[in-house]
């Protein structure tokens, strides 16, 4: 991953730890909106920004205490893949996802032979982003940043967002009363960060500006050349559904386990309808969303640019079932009746496995990579099928101190 990128990266990981942190919640600011103001106009000059557009973009910008409540506020919600991909992959983001692959095509074929990244892939992320556009959020941008820059929680993120927002005024490619989107302060069709779009914005309709709010060829190319900077690998596939063998070894399905596809054919994993797979050394990872009684994937090295994306694993994982409905593929099927936690449960489990000395990744009820390891770890020395799933029966173990 090259440095810029890393440092987009490294923003989300940190936004996503801090808002489940109660300290910083309750954490009370001090001093005065206009006096940090004032400093942080110095601090822009400092990097080089333009007088004029300081001055331009940050005239009369005030403190928005409905940000700060809003931030306060997120909810924590969990949702299994099914769940999500139920609402999330409807009939009217098929239908007009499959419209705008068409309409845009000649946009779409450009994009892929100069980033190697198909419109599929794209379309996918711009509907779930913001159905195609069409809620990109309206609140004002630059208040929305210099109120959380100046917010206790997470001052330094925010700073460097504002920054580079101005940046982007700097350059040109948008003036700062065009400048709104949602109250996190992300940009444009496919909801960039300041950071991303100054680093990956792409002016892809030839009038001399990168309009990622405005433009759909200008948002569509940044995208991908987002994905494709962050290691997306032409020609290859990302997500193909699968089924798997009850008698498998389920230790081997986990997205740190490689093997090629001749190795997957051989242990009897088919394709979803249940005609053979490619018996070939591509390397692919079989990917239990939720475990050895829901949906199957083989997940190909593309499927980790999604991560990149997004670090959740059900919103990647819908993000890259989508793409594959846009190619043709069909629902997804359902498994055999996987069973799952409630958002309580999960927390409580998250809390036993700690207690036992796993690192979970936060007591968030969300279940991410660490968590989903833990678990994995914990059926091992239970004898129970390791598939990285946590199920009632699992707490119930966990419970009764087993």
């Amino acid at each position: 991953m090259i440095r810029k990128t890393a440092r987009a990266v490294a923003f989300l990981a940190a936004l996503a730890a801090t808002t489940a942190s109660p300290a910083l919640a309750a954490c009370s600011n001090q001093g005065n909106f206009g006096d940090w103001l004032a400093g942080f106009k110095a601090d822009a000059a400092a990097a080089g920004i333009s007088k004029g557009t300081i001055e331009a973009a940050l005239a009369g910008v005030s403190f928005d205490q409905s940000v700060i409540g809003k931030d306060r506020a997120q909810k924590v919600f969990s949702q299994t893949f099914l769940e999500f991909s139920d609402r999330m992959v409807a009939d009217y983001r098929l239908k007009q996802g499959a419209q705008l692959l068409k309409k845009y095509g000649g946009t779409f074929a450009r994009i892929e032979d100069e980033f190697g990244v198909p419109g599929e892939v794209v379309t996918a992320f711009w509907a779930l982003e913001t159905d195609f556009g069409a809620n990109i959020g309206d609140m004002q941008t630059l208040r929305s940043l210099a109120t959380l820059a100046y917010d206790c929680r997470r001052p330094e993120m925010f700073h460097e967002q504002l920054i580079d927002a101005l940046k982007i005024i700097d350059r040109g490619d948008l003036r700062p009363e065009e400048m709104r989107g949602p109250w996190a302060g992300e940009l444009g069709q496919l909801q960039f960060l300041p950071s991303h779009y100054l680093d990956y914005g792409v002016d892809y309709d030839g009038d001399g500006r990168r309009n990622l709010l405005k433009s759909s060829p200008d948002a569509l190319a940044s995208a991908a050349n987002y994905l494709s900077k962050l290691g997306w690998r032409r020609g290859e596939p990302w997500l193909e559904e699968v089924k798997a063998p009850a008698g498998l070894d389920w230790a081997e399905a986990d997205l740190t386990v490689e093997h090629p596809r001749s190795q997957w054919a051989a242990w009897g994993v088919t394709r979803a309808d249940g005609k053979p797979i490619a018996a070939d050394g591509m390397k692919a990872s079989l990917l239990l969303p939720m475990g050895k009684d829901g949906p199957a994937f083989l997940a190909y090295p593309n499927f980790r640019v999604y991560f990149e994306w997004n670090q959740s694993l059900v919103y990647s994982t819908t993000a890259a079932y989508l793409a594959t409905r846009y190619t043709g593929a069909g629902k997804v099927r359902r498994g055999n009746g996987a069973e799952s936690l409630a958002f309580a449960e999960i927390k409580e489990l998250q809390q036993r496995l700690q207690d036992r000395g796993f690192d979970v990744g936060g007591v968030d009820g969300f279940i991410g990579e660490k968590t989903r390891a833990a678990v994995k770890a914990v059926q091992k020395e239970a004898g129970m099928a390791p598939d990285s799933w946590p199920t009632p029966a699992l707490l119930a173990r966990l419970r009764a101190g087993k």
